[in-house]
């Protein structure tokens, strides 16, 4: 059957459904009630737009106790938003500045399971500079200095290829940053990064936003570990 691309473009264009799937972008599971602020509407409306993303596939619902919670489908639903968000950051206003204006959004954010903004370009560079990931096109790929690199930090690649699922996510993979409009380290090796940071300390999510915030600590420890140029 052929795709029907037209139908989830539907899905997208509307408004207040584009600003629950952008607020489900940090990969958070959120309930209707917090998604119906997220959009500005009532709860009865969220339930209506929350029904047909999940009937089109673009959020999954998760049960837990009297509580639903949603979450976008997959890697991919989060890709083609953010590819969406690059597309109509250009369209509005070439000479425009791309990307969230707050600061710390801008400086290091999540983007669906893995870092983005300043921080998270700044990283994918690093790697690439030091031969730990090979960049061809839209291609990368872990080197063998890469594997090495990784395992040095604790990390079990084996393991890590089991995370990819049954549609076989890409170990690396880039994505175009949409405030940076430069790649970010995405992928299952880009979510281990971001788990790490995480488990180690070294930064916290914002409560009520995507934001990554660093500790002058844990900036500094992150900026050593992948050797990150200092600025």
């Amino acid at each position: 059957m052929e795709p029907n691309i037209a139908f989830i473009a539907a899905l997208i264009g509307d408004t207040a459904r584009s600003r629950i799937l952008v607020a489900l972008l940090g990969g958070q599971a959120l309930t209707a009630t917090e998604l119906a602020v997220e959009a500005d509407i009532t709860a009865q409306t969220a339930s209506s737009h929350l029904s047909k993303l999940v009937e089109g596939e673009l959020l999954r619902v998760r049960k837990q106790g009297r509580h639903k919670y949603f979450q976008l489908q997959s890697p991919q639903v989060a890709e083609l938003l953010e590819s969406l968000l690059n597309i109509s950051a250009g369209s509005l206003n070439p000479k425009s500045v791309h990307g969230p204006a707050d600061p710390g959004l801008r400086r290091a954010r999540v983007c669906y399971d893995h870092l983005a903004g300043e921080l998270g370009v700044a990283l994918y560079d690093a790697l690439g500079a030091q031969n730990l990931l090979t960049r061809e096109q839209d291609e990368t790929r872990l080197t063998p200095d890469g594997r090495a690199f990784f395992a040095a930090l604790g990390l079990d690649i084996e393991e890590l290829k089991g995370r990819q699922g049954k549609r076989r996510r890409p170990l690396c993979k880039s994505c175009l940053d949409w405030s940076e409009r430069r790649s970010h380290l995405a992928g299952v090796l880009g979510n281990w990064i971001l788990e790490d940071i995480l488990a180690k300390g070294w930064a916290e999510r914002a409560l009520d936003s995507r934001a990554m915030l660093f500790t002058a600590s844990g900036l500094q420890a992150f900026s050593k570990s992948y050797g990150l140029a200092k600025g």
